[in-house]
């Protein structure tokens, strides 16, 4: 894990430097009456390592939730957030570090919460649906987690259940060689259910430890997909009454804000259980993940940054908060 989480940190850099000259640009610039004396150091100071301080005010307090929005904390999560930083420091003088060290805290202390791991049920096979627009990194994520439970001794079986995309199928296909897992696919346009329900029979009949079903994610048509998402879970549950055992949520980091509205979305269409956030290394947004635990408490069980398969990880709420805003590990 430390080695993910330097990883993290490098390549969050657009979030972490968003957040971090955001801090430092409301810390620095605070407003001086002419006769004040300077709150920046002099040589000697900025020599021993010191740090540029000011007045935590109603300035400093209303620039810190201008910068948490920004960073796509969402209204709400961001007010809240720069309240809680301000409390007992309000009237003093701060820096950089001291914001960066409370702001991390506060991240941490909003995920920790949420910060689970997918439960492995007790039941064979356990059946896992995996929903998300297209373009979110389903079958990326798909393959990753089909790699990692076979390398941790499971035994799995993909069912490639996007049968509109031929690239969709194809490409479980490559992570299923890649993972040594095998996938079930039915010719392009057939009804995603029947295939649900078949691979449910084969990953029975091979005592198979879990079965990830692929989804299409045609958002648009909301309608449709909710039919299709629905018709889906009716026939396994024919076979199971009991499943899906759980419904991951695939979001992508580089929507920002639209991640929200896709919760909403897809909570309505499925019953997600948790909720894995792909592309955090593309994008600047990495605070639409704090916004999300916030407004929802959905488990959040894996975070993904690259395209390797070791790209994807047990969500950490410590090392995220601190990679976030660009501090190292503690």
């Amino acid at each position: 894990m430390a080695s993910f989480f330097r990883k993290l940190r490098e390549r969050m850099t657009r979030s972490s430097d968003k957040l971090g000259e955001g801090i430092e640009a409301i810390v620095e610039d605070a407003p001086q009456p002419p006769d004040a004396p300077p709150e920046k150091p002099g040589l000697l100071g900025r020599l021993l390592g010191e740090e540029p301080k000011r007045v935590f005010d109603d300035a400093m307090l209303e620039g810190l939730e201008e910068v948490l929005i920004a960073a796509d904390m969402g209204v709400d999560t961001s007010l809240r957030v720069a309240a809680n930083i301000a409390e007992g420091r309000f009237g003093r003088r701060v820096g950089t570090t001291e914001i960066r060290e409370a702001l991390a805290a506060e991240i941490a202390r909003i995920m920790d919460p949420v910060a689970r791991p997918m439960p492995l049920a007790a039941k064979r096979p356990q059946v896992v649906l995996v929903v998300g627009v297209n373009g979110a990194g389903k079958t990326t994520t798909i393959g990753k987690l089909a790699s990692q439970f076979r390398a941790a001794g499971k035994t799995v079986v993909i069912a490639a259940g996007d049968t509109f995309r031929a690239a969709a199928v194809e490409q479980l296909q490559i992570w299923g060689q890649r993972a040594g897992v095998p996938v079930m696919t039915a010719p392009e346009g057939s009804d995603p259910a029947s295939l649900a329900y078949d691979a449910m029979v084969r990953a029975e009949a091979e005592g198979a430890d879990l079965l990830m079903i692929d989804t299409a994610g045609r958002l648009q048509n909301r309608a449709d997909l909710m039919e299709e998402l629905s018709k889906i879970v009716r026939v396994i549950r024919k076979k199971d009454p009991s499943a899906p055992h759980n419904t991951l949520l695939v979001l992508d980091a580089t929507t920002g804000q639209n991640a929200v509205t896709q919760v909403e979305a897809f909570r309505k269409l499925a019953d997600v259980s948790g909720l894995v956030m792909t592309k955090l290394d593309g994008t600047a947004r990495g605070g639409v993940l704090v916004a999300l635990a916030d407004k929802f408490g959905l488990p959040i069980h894996a975070i993904g940054v690259g395209e390797q398969i070791d790209d994807l990880a047990p969500f950490d709420p410590q090392d995220f908060a601190r990679a976030l805003v660009g501090l190292e590990t503690t």
